[in-house]
């Protein structure tokens, strides 16, 4: 069945055996909301760091602070990985959340350890056609900026925020504790900050100035330009660029 096939040959139908090298093609984000403590997210963990051979994905694990009590606490939790897990729920329309949960370009969402189901998500997205490009550039006093272009004739959100995500692109950790008491878990793109720097209404072109330093040592980084919904609430993501 397809559901049983191994990570690297789900992987292989949905993108193509050789994962793709960097270019202008768009970047499809992909948020895993995961615990240390949670026994069914493993897989999901699993999953991520697979779509992290992929350049055109930009896998992000937001490990969340509620499974805290069980036993194990998350070395990576963030009370404001919760509160963002919790504004997309609201997005959605629903009340609850729950680990593995996988939200994919801010809109579409699935139960991370379900392969065939987060694949098929993230392939409709990749067939999507770009409506917004954001590049990176030198200004002359040496100062790192982005450029943030339209695409499209369509309408564009009205307001869209840009954000510098950084993380931490491998970690392993022992579990000693809990429900994964006994396992290595390797998590990658572990998101340790996820910070606002500007607004762009979707109309001329516009550049930001990146903030300094752009990440911490050890650190990795990447803009996401993400659509503001009513009350504030996260809503798609509109393109996004990994930061070398």
């Amino acid at each position: 069945m397809r559901a049983a096939l191994p990570l690297i040959l789900l992987c292989a139908v949905w993108f193509g055996a050789v994962p793709a090298t960097a270019d202008e093609r768009p970047v499809t984000v992909v948020e895993l909301f995961t615990s240390q403590g949670c026994s069914s997210c493993p897989p999901a963990d699993a999953l991520l760091g697979k779509l992290g051979e992929y350049e055109e994905i930009l896998p992000l694990a937001l490990h969340v602070d509620y499974w805290d009590y069980i036993g194990w606490k998350d070395t990576f939790a963030r009370a404001a990985h919760t509160k963002r897990q919790k504004a997309y729920a609201y997005s959605f329309g629903t009340r609850s959340i729950y680990t593995p949960q996988m939200v994919i370009g801010g809109v579409d969402q699935a139960v991370g350890s379900h392969a065939v189901e987060v694949m098929d998500v993230i392939h409709r997205h990749k067939a999507k056609p770009q409506r917004v490009a954001i590049r990176t550039t030198q200004a002359t006093d040496g100062v790192a900026r982005i450029r943030i272009e339209r695409m499209t004739h369509r309408d564009l959100p009205a307001e869209m925020l840009v954000q510098i995500v950084r993380f931490v692109p491998r970690a392993k950790v022992d579990i000693s504790r809990g429900e994964n008491a006994g396992l290595s878990i390797t998590s990658t793109n572990v998101v340790t900050d996820i910070q606002g720097f500007g607004v762009w209404n979707g109309m001329d072109a516009a550049e930001f100035d990146l903030p300094n330093p752009i990440a911490p040592e050890g650190q990795a980084a990447a803009i996401i330009l993400q659509a503001a919904r009513k009350g504030g609430y996260p809503g798609e993501i509109m393109a996004a660029i990994k930061l070398d």
